[in-house]
């Protein structure tokens, strides 16, 4: 889950393109940062407030009442009246246009292409439905975006904006069909979602909402793919695991997430492995045309993929093309903090032997590390593997029932692998990866439920609603 196709809500090609007019983005640029200044300030005295009136302050953050809300209802109330505004593409275009219409500033929050951030939308909808019956599990996911989204200059009052596009977008996309009972459903259930939201985004007062980094050291390992670190302003706390949206200056407004490959290291250098996927983008940006010394905008670390607090069990980590920076950076946490006698068992995917970009860190890894077993799984060239794809590979290299699981990788290679550790008797609790676009989910209760749709992907990265 680093770049391009290989991260969560990945739409399979970048949207935003780089602009060549250096005037036209020096000023919006300009305008960004008088925004996101005046918008620092105020949060500022927030927190101040917060300081000096604590107490005052957590009765204004009470986390949402679960029990006062019936998403089960509201769920149930949606997925029977799906066809009147699915495929969503449409009602999301009468969404913005609507929101955009009325309030015509706020088109500068956004990026310059709105393909990317449509289809970031689309899943954010999916999973909201999906999980209804679940609103402690929508309040925690919307927590984390809220906290996120403070870097995109989002506010309470474009949440009640939002809102009042969506009814207008459900009456356009519907034409009048969707009844009053079913537009509050919608409603209700985006209202709750932005509760969560904003609660997360006044957890997060005191940290900044972007933190500042230069560049560092850029090496362009394959034509296609490079090795960047970066050194921020402030310290940048994180979990080996987890992962950043970054922002470059040539593509103002556009966040992808990549993946941090090592473990925190003592000078507070990042290290992200991106992989370039078409021109134009933000793949395109930082492989080809970010040099050192170049300055870069970083969002809060998100993601769940981190090493469990328990010990005891030995751990499965499973990464293809560059998912290694996932399985790096956990192995490097593993080795510092492992208890005796537990064991790893890395699979690594790549499609040849030269997409070993970093053979070299690997191979330090099995130096230094006898409790680590490697077994690259090459698909094609000279030193193919005869276990074909990882999937198979990790079924005819032993049983891993017993093992905590960390997948990364393109979509594919995490929808193959795991279905087939679940096949294999691992239970889902103990198969940790972040949401992938494309990636086939387990069965749920709401899947059973509803129309077939898009994959559920996650919202976080560079969404703005």
């Amino acid at each position: 889950m680093t770049a391009a196709d290989e991260i969560p809500g990945r739409c399979g090609r970048e949207e935003s393109t780089i602009m060549d007019n250096g005037n036209s983005r020096t000023r919006d640029s300009r305008k960004g940062d008088e925004y996101h200044a005046l918008l620092a300030r105020r949060d500022a005295m927030r927190l101040r407030d917060q300081m000096l009136a604590p107490s005052r302050a957590a009765e204004k953050t009470k986390s949402p009442t679960y029990d006062a809300y019936d998403g089960a209802a509201d769920q149930e109330l949606i997925v029977q009246n799906l066809a009147a505004v699915t495929p969503f593409d449409e009602l999301i275009a009468h969404l913005y246009d609507a929101m955009f219409e009325r309030h015509p500033y706020l088109r500068q929050l956004f990026p310059e292409s709105m393909e990317f951030q449509k289809a970031h939308l689309e899943r954010a909808f999916w999973f909201l439905i999906e999980h209804l019956h679940k609103p402690e599990e929508i309040t925690a996911f919307c927590s984390q975006l809220g906290r996120d989204h403070r870097k995109l200059g989002v506010q309470p009052v474009h949440f009640q904006v939002f809102e009042a596009a969506l009814g207008e977008a459900l009456y356009r996309c519907s034409g009048g069909r969707i009844g009053q009972d079913v537009e509050q459903a919608w409603l209700r259930m985006v209202r709750f979602a932005a509760a969560g939201m904003v609660e997360g985004s006044k957890r997060a007062l005191a940290e900044p909402p972007a933190w500042h980094g230069t560049v560092t050291s850029h090496q362009l390992r394959r034509p296609d793919l490079a090795v960047i670190r970066v050194r921020t302003a402030e310290p940048y706390p994180y979990r080996p695991g987890q992962y950043a949206t970054l922002e470059s200056p040539l593509l103002p407004h556009t966040w992808r997430p990549y993946t941090f490959a090592t473990v925190p290291a003592p000078d507070g250098e990042l290290e992200f492995h991106i992989r370039r996927t078409g021109p134009g983008g933000v793949s395109d940006a930082m492989t080809l045309h970010t040099r050192v010394g170049d300055t870069l905008r970083l969002g809060p670390p998100q993601g769940t993929a981190t090493l469990d607090d328990e010990q005891g069990r030995d751990v499965l980590i499973v990464a293809g093309g560059t998912g290694w920076a996932t399985g790096r950076a956990l192995l490097e946490d593993l080795s510092q903090r492992r208890a005796p006698g537990r064991r790893a068992h890395l699979f690594l995917g790549v499609r040849t032997a030269e997409d070993l970009y970093d053979a070299q860190a690997l191979s330090r890894l099995e130096n230094r590390c006898p409790w680590l077993r490697v077994v690259p799984v090459i698909s094609d060239g000279p030193g193919a593997s005869a276990d074909g794809s990882v999937a198979e590979a990790i079924a005819r290299h032993g049983d891993f029932s017993q093992h905590i699981a960390y997948v990364s990788g393109p979509p594919a290679m995490v929808t193959a692998a795991v279905w087939r550790l679940a096949g294999l008797g691992l239970p889902a609790d103990r198969i940790r990866h972040d949401p992938v676009a494309g990636m086939v989910p387990l069965p749920s209760h709401a899947q059973r439920t509803r129309p077939t749709g898009p994959a559920v992907g996650h919202l976080a990265e560079g969404a703005q609603v």
